[in-house]
Formats: structure tokens, sequence, C-alpha cells
């Protein structure tokens, strides 16, 4: 059964994944298809030999009944970090996203 994770086991996790992210973007720039960064972030993250899950089915629970492959996650980060990969060529001036 998973445990809950610890704030610092989180901000570990996330601190290796935004720099890995930042060096895939450093070394590709932009205008590939998501699952080119995909790829390539995997390989960052298994330098740094944390455990990684890709394209891994997340069931969900609608109405007290389990709906398997409902949802499928990019990325799962030392069992506890999910990590959705998106690819924009440019961001509109003022944009926000949440």
């Amino acid at each position: 059964m998973p445990t809950m994770a610890s704030a610092e086991s989180l901000n570990r996790l996330t601190s290796l994944v935004v720099q890995a992210a930042i060096n895939v973007h450093k070394a590709l720039g932009p205008g590939l298809l998501e699952s080119a960064y995909l790829a390539c972030l995997c390989s960052e993250l298994s330098r740094e030999a944390v455990a990684i899950e890709t394209q891994k089915a997340l069931p969900l629970i609608y109405r007290g009944v389990r709906i398997d492959c409902a949802y499928r996650v990019d990325l799962i980060v030392g069992g506890q970090l999910i990590v959705e990969v998106k690819a924009m060529q440019s961001l509109a001036v003022g944009s926000v996203c949440f």
C-alpha cells in the first residue's frame, strides 16, 4: 500500500524533474512532439537513478464503480509524483497557466 509522501521527498523529486526538463529544453528547444520531450525527460531522469513509469493507466472511481484506463499519465517519478508533458510553440503574452 502506498504511503503519504513527505514534503521533503516531493520537493527533491520535483527539483529533479524541473532540472531535467530545463536540460531537455536547452538541448532541444521548442517545436517537437510531446513524445520526443517525454523520451528525453525519461533519459535525463534515468541518469539520476530515480524510478520512473511511463504511460501508466490510472483508474477512476465514478459513483462507486472503478473504471480502468480512464486516464493515462505521462510519467510517474519515484512512485509519488505525476508529470504531464506538454509541448507548445509559444505562450501568448498575458496568458496564465494553472
